[in-house]
């Protein structure tokens, strides 16, 4: 995971208890990790597990733990990067050996949170500092803070569109499928899935529900309807999107010769007009720019093609959250290494993403949508336990990549069937499946 900074498992809905996750019980439950009152106080080692890999291995990590020993110099500070996160982490879950610091995994379910988590202060105060605060409030209480924020949008190259002769952002699907046309009879980029990796075509896709409707409790809706692909709803106007740009031949040429990695260059040299993703992926694709010795201001970000009010609107989502484990034995030191993260290591802005503190400013990778006053719309998470648990049920994986990949298939020609059926089909699915989940 350690080159992408968005991790797609972070937004897997899978919500089922840990099979025998007891953690050997819960001593200290109810114990708050709170906030260290003197630096100089707090002592212990503590270690930190962590998806970011590439950040362990190039001695990155370390740099920050070298920073916050200037705060908190009795801190000993242990990173783990683990490349299946999700995985491991869930099995070491079934003792109390996980890490002090965590990024909490998404197979642990919101209302498990106190079993596993020591709770680190009361939502209603938290909430006045953090974002995100409601992704893991369980009974009044907060489990986790966000390592960071991110936008959802489409990552594309300026200058290509330029040469299409587009400099206006389109407004609607319709201009922007136009545009996606133009770009491609003019300068043979073209649009790309990301097919064959499969997360770009779950998280960024279900992440910008929301941004169509401009409204922050879209997501938490799903749990109150029986069809949720009904025409003019977020999941029936992004799908349909993403249907149109293949069935219009506006893609790559054949999807399941995609590559990530190889993605990143070939859209800072133009081969590539544009891709939904979040808005963590510009440093990327400017980093990208620079090793291709192509200009890294030619990588701009636009937002999701629909406008209210003359305005466009643009999701904020919590990325992991940290958390600390409830068996620590060195809370206090774990609570100080979240904090100075998250307010101090200046981590978030080097990502190019949304701080998780409230007071601190916007990065300069969302400046374009700053002066265009795209409206930005923070994802509630009151419903997310709702939600997954039907999604489950209905085994339809909104944050996986299974459904879309289907979808593109549909769209290509290689899976038979309409468009319309499909979405039938699903809203059968979900309606079925709220029943059996209990809603």
């Amino acid at each position: 995971m350690g080159n992408r900074a968005m991790s797609a498992a972070v937004l897997t809905a899978v919500v089922t208890t840990l099979a025998g996750c007891s953690g050997g019980g819960t001593p200290g439950a109810g114990e708050t990790a709170a906030v260290p009152l003197s630096p100089t106080k707090v002592s212990g080692d503590i270690t930190v597990l962590t998806n970011r890999t590439d950040l362990v291995q190039d001695g990155t990590m370390k740099k920050y733990a070298a920073e916050f020993n200037k705060i908190y110099p009795k801190v000993g500070v242990k990173f783990e990067g683990i490349t299946d996160y999700e995985g491991e982490v869930k099995i070491r879950m079934n003792t109390e050996n996980y890490g002090d610091v965590l990024l909490i995994p998404g197979a642990v379910a919101k209302g498990d949170y106190p079993k596993f988590f020591a709770p680190l202060g009361d939502s209603g105060s938290m909430a006045d500092e953090y974002r995100f605060t409601d992704k893991t409030d369980v009974d009044g209480s907060v489990y986790g803070i966000a390592t960071f924020g991110t936008a959802n949008g489409f990552v594309y190259n300026k200058a290509v569109w330029r040469k299409a002769g587009i400099t206006a952002w389109p407004k609607t699907t319709g201009e922007f499928l136009s545009d996606l046309r133009t770009v491609k009879d003019r300068t043979g980029a073209t649009y790309y899935t990301n097919f064959k990796d499969g997360w770009p075509l779950s998280s960024p896709w279900t992440n910008s529900v929301g941004s169509v409707s401009c409204d922050s409790k879209a997501s938490d809706a799903l749990a109150d309807t029986d069809r949720p692909w009904e025409k003019g709803t977020d999941l029936n106007t992004l799908d349909t999107l993403l249907y149109d740009i293949v069935h219009d031949d506006l893609s790559e040429k054949d999807p399941t010769t995609t590559n990530w990695e190889s993605s990143k260059s070939l859209l800072a040299k133009g081969r590539i007009g544009s891709m939904l993703l979040g808005s963590w992926a510009i440093n990327q694709m400017r980093d990208a720019a620079r090793k291709a010795g192509e200009n890294p201001d030619d990588i701009g970000f636009m937002p999701v093609p629909v406008q209210h009010s003359g305005k466009f609107c643009a999701t904020l989502v919590s990325d992991y959250q940290q958390a600390v484990n409830i068996h620590s034995g060195h809370k206090s030191a774990a609570r100080a290494w979240i904090d100075w993260f998250t307010e101090k290591s200046g981590y978030s802005a080097k990502e190019g993403a949304v701080s998780a503190l409230k007071a601190a400013k916007l990065p300069t990778t969302l400046d374009e949508y700053v002066d265009n006053d795209v409206t930005f719309v923070e994802r509630s998470e009151k419903a997310t336990a709702e939600v997954n648990a039907i999604d489950n049920a209905s085994e339809i994986g909104l944050n996986k990549q299974d459904y879309r990949q289907r979808l593109v298939d549909l769209a290509r020609g290689a899976q038979g069937g309409s468009l319309q059926g499909y979405f039938d089909d699903l809203n059968k699915r979900w309606a079925e499946a709220r029943q059996t989940a209990g809603s």
